[in-house]
Formats: structure tokens, C-alpha cells, sequence
């Protein structure tokens, strides 16, 4: 009893530690982009140098035997390739949406996603259906992001069709890459491995079809200095460290916890990112808005609470007699445990 009670602390510490990663990283990565976009003005290029570090990192580092990934095969790729695909116009149009719009447009979409991959997992996945508290928590997720963005200046058409199409692509990708991590059977790093290398491999067809790889020649033929000016320099060089961080931990944390709770982890430590924009930018909401911000917040913690059951003693106590019938307690222990977990 006490081995299963050890187990299941461990699992509960390091599935906390995978989400504040993501947290953390989820967090300062929506400024770093922001910032980055505004001093190199390609979000396709720049989104490209991302999958770039973020491959090279994994496969150098695995040859050096610091980390270890699954070897690539094109059969592996072939099954991933959607989940890829998905996932590459999920960071294309965030990328464009932050080029258009602020970080708090950025923020109130990312904040709509919970409801919806709720329904989705419930609908595609069937998962059961969320209870009337955790439906109503993510309401007031809902309602909070609303108001806050309310507050706000006026969005362009401009920056409310990327917004949108962040919002069905987001979606979209947090329910079929969990789906992907769930069946595919690749170690975490095999994930970010095959990710990122088949996301470098689509992005010249966007740079073709968006019409950037004229920009960047231009700006090559004009100024290619200035694309080493130390600001902008540091700014994607931040920017492409925490794209290959938040890879691990988005991918990691996706193992350890559910679709929904991931997505709201994904809204909830945006508090961080609202933080450093109030600091940094004069473009951002009211006091109001940061009142309705602290009711996103509260959804989030209501969230937690309507997914997390009390303790569970495990039967494994109760019979002692029966090495089978302990044995299949010490599991339903541990899948229990894990659920607590992932919250």
C-alpha cells in the first residue's frame, strides 16, 4: 500500500512539473512572438526557424546521447503527416494573428477553446460528457475573456479572420494531436522530432502561397544587414529556445492530462502574458478588463476543482488474500491517481 501510495506521489509531482513547464513556457512564448514579429516582420520565416532549432535540437542532442527519440521513418511520418499538418496552421495563423492584432486578441480566442474542445472530445472522441460544473466553468472562462477583450480598442476585419482561424485550427489541433499521442505510441521526443521536421518541410509551400518569400527577398536585397541587428537577433533567437521548450512540455504535458484540461492550463497561465503586456505595451485593456480577466481565472480554478474527485482508498487494503485481485486494485490505483494528476 505504501509502494502504490509512493508511485502515485511521484506521478503527481512530475505530471505538475510537465504542466508548469508548458505554463511557463505557454505563458512568456505569446510575448516572445509578439515581440519577435514586431522587430522581423515574416511569421512564416520565422515560425520556420523555429521548427528549424527545434528539430536540429533533438536529433543533435540525441546523437550526443543527451536525450533519446524514436527513429525516423517515413512510415511513421506518413501516419503523423496530418496531425503535422494541423499543427503547422495552428502556429501559422497564431503567428499572424499576433502580426495583426494584440496580445489581448491573441488572449480571448485562445480563451474560447476549452467550451469547444470539450464538445469536440465529447462528439470526435467520445469522452464523456463534461458535468454541469465543469460546463459551467468553462462559461465563466468564457465570460471573463469576453469582457476583458470588450474593453479593448476596436479589431480589424484583418485581425478577426486570423482570429478566427486560429480558433478552428486550434481547436482542432488540441483534439487530433491528443488523439496522435494517444495511439501513436512515439516517446516525447519522437513527437517533437517528427513534428517540427515535417512542419519545416510544409513551410515553403505557405511562403509560396501567402506571397512572404517575396518580402524576404526584398529585404535581403535591401538591407540583409539589419536581419542581424542584436534586438531582432535576440528577439527569434528566444523565440526559436522556447518553440523547441514548449514543444517538450506541450507534447509531455499532452500524455499526462486530457484535451480540455490541457487547453485550459493553455488559457489560465495566459495571467503571466497579460502581466508583461500591461508592463511592456500601452496597448491593452482597462482596469475593467483585468477584473474580467480574474473571473477567466477563476473559471480555470473552478475547472480543476469539478475534475478533481476526492481520494480514492484502494481496495488493495481491504483484500489481502488475493495476489490477482491485489494486483488488479494496484492498477485501477494508479489509473486513478493519474486522473488526479492531470489536473
Amino acid at each position: 500500500m505504501s509502494a502504490i501510495r509512493f508511485d502515485s506521489t511521484k506521478q503527481y509531482y512530475a505530471t505538475s512539473s510537465l504542466v508548469a513547464g508548458y505554463a511557463l513556457c505557454s505563458s512568456l512564448l505569446a510575448v516572445i512572438n509578439k515581440f519577435a514579429i514586431t522587430k522581423f516582420n515574416y511569421p512564416g520565416l520565422l515560425t520556420a526557424l523555429q521548427y528549424l532549432t527545434s528539430a536540429l535540437g533533438v536529433w543533435v542532442l540525441g546523437k550526443f546521447g543527451f536525450l533519446h527519440h524514436d527513429a525516423f521513418t517515413w512510415d511513421t511520418a506518413k501516419k503523423f503527416l496530418p496531425a503535422a499538418i494541423v499543427f503547422y496552421l495552428a502556429i501559422f495563423t497564431n503567428t499572424n494573428l499576433l502580426r495583426h492584432a494584440n496580445v489581448d486578441t491573441f488572449i480571448v480566442f485562445r480563451s474560447l477553446t476549452p467550451l469547444l474542445v470539450a464538445l469536440a472530445d465529447t462528439t470526435f472522441r467520445r469522452q464523456p460528457c463534461p458535468s454541469k460544473l465543469t460546463f459551467i466553468s468553462l462559461l465563466i472562462i468564457l465570460g471573463g475573456a469576453v469582457g476583458y477583450v470588450a474593453t479593448d480598442s476596436a479589431f480589424t476585419l484583418t485581425a478577426y479572420s486570423w482570429a478566427f482561424a486560429y480558433l478552428v485550427t486550434i481547436t482542432t489541433e488540441m483534439v487530433y494531436i491528443k488523439h496522435m499521442v494517444m495511439n501513436l505510441g512515439l516517446n516525447t521526443w519522437g513527437f517533437v522530432l517528427y513534428n517540427n521536421f515535417l512542419s519545416l518541410m510544409m513551410a515553403p509551400i505557405f511562403w509560396v502561397l501567402t506571397g512572404e518569400y517575396k518580402e524576404v527577398f526584398a529585404a535581403l536585397g535591401a538591407n540583409g544587414g539589419d536581419w542581424f541587428e542584436p534586438v531582432a537577433f535576440t528577439a527569434v533567437s528566444l523565440s526559436c529556445l522556447f518553440g523547441l521548450l514548449i514543444s517538450f512540455f506541450g507534447f509531455a504535458a499532452r500524455k499526462a492530462i486530457s484535451a480540455t484540461a490541457f487547453t485550459v492550463t493553455g488559457v489560465v497561465n495566459k495571467f503571466l502574458t497579460v502581466v508583461i503586456n500591461v508592463l511592456i505595451w500601452d496597448k491593452h485593456a482597462t482596469p475593467f478588463g483585468l477584473v474580467c480577466l480574474l473571473f477567466t481565472l477563476a473559471g480555470g480554478v473552478l475547472y480543476q476543482q469539478s475534475v478533481t474527485g476526492p481520494p480514492r482508498e484502494s481496495s488493495a487494503s481491504k483484500q489481502t488474500g488475493d495476489v490477482d485481485k491485489n494486483d488488479a486494485d494496484e492498477n485501477q490505483d494508479k489509473s486513478v491517481s493519474g486522473k488526479h494528476a492531470s489536473v
